[in-house]
């Protein structure tokens, strides 16, 4: 018995090796490797947000790191944070709703490079779903701002149906506008996620059936040899 529920085990493991193999991490949305055009106000009175549409992959994506371009910050600015908030609107598809994860990273992206931020609480997207990610600081932007950096384009090459919308900004964080449009202008940043795999479907299989046959062994002994009164 032993050695056949050995061989069903090295089955199931070949069967969900490719699906293990697929939840890897990738880089779904980046547009990290242009040339800065410019950059954008990030502060307590100027909040910035950027829509991003998930693929259809139905396990989800587990969030591995949103990555922000920033330029030299103005001034004396503070209180930087980068979270992760829902689609507020969906008839307009682009307005930020509620929060759903602060991230983890710096809270003084202050000169100029690519700062990466994570999810403590493990973040995961559902599929097909618009989401957010929106900046802001404590300070307002008269004492100084950090510097989103901007691009001539959208993300280059999104991966698996992913996709992103033009730039959002609110004064107070709650009431948000977009523009004022300017062509060509997209704010610098990447999403790194891993796919999350489905529950092998053989593994289901083979183990609902280890099931019946170990309870149907275990009553032939118990019937061969009844407990003495």
């Amino acid at each position: 018995m032993q050695i056949m529920i050995k061989r069903i085990v090295l089955v199931v493991v070949a069967l969900c090796v490719p699906q293990m193999v697929h939840a890897q991490g990738t880089t779904y949305i980046s547009n990290l490797g242009q040339s800065s055009s410019g950059s954008d106000a990030v502060g307590s009175d100027s909040s910035l947000a950027i829509v991003f549409l998930t693929g259809p992959n139905a396990g989800g994506y587990s969030l591995n790191s949103v990555q922000l371009a920033m330029t030299v910050a103005s001034g004396n600015p503070g209180s930087f944070t980068a979270s992760i908030y829902s689609n507020g609107d969906p008839t307009t598809g682009a307005i930020p709703g509620s929060s759903l994860d602060t991230l983890t990273g710096s809270a003084n992206p202050a000169t100029a490079g690519i700062y990466s931020y994570t999810s403590a609480a493990n973040f995961t997207f559902s599929p097909g779903t618009f989401y957010c990610v929106v900046l802001t600081a404590g300070t307002p932007v008269a004492n100084g701002a950090y510097g989103w950096s901007l691009a001539g384009a959208y993300p280059d090459n999104p991966q698996d149906s992913w996709g992103d919308a033009a730039l959002w900004h609110s004064s107070n964080g709650s009431s948000w506008s977009f523009g004022p449009y300017v062509p060509n202008v997209y704010p610098q940043f990447a999403i790194n996620a891993s796919a999350v795999p489905e529950p092998c479907i053989s593994t289901l299989f083979v183990l609902g059936g280890l099931v019946l046959l170990w309870h149907r062994r275990s009553k032939k002994i118990f019937y061969r040899f009844p407990t003495e009164c």
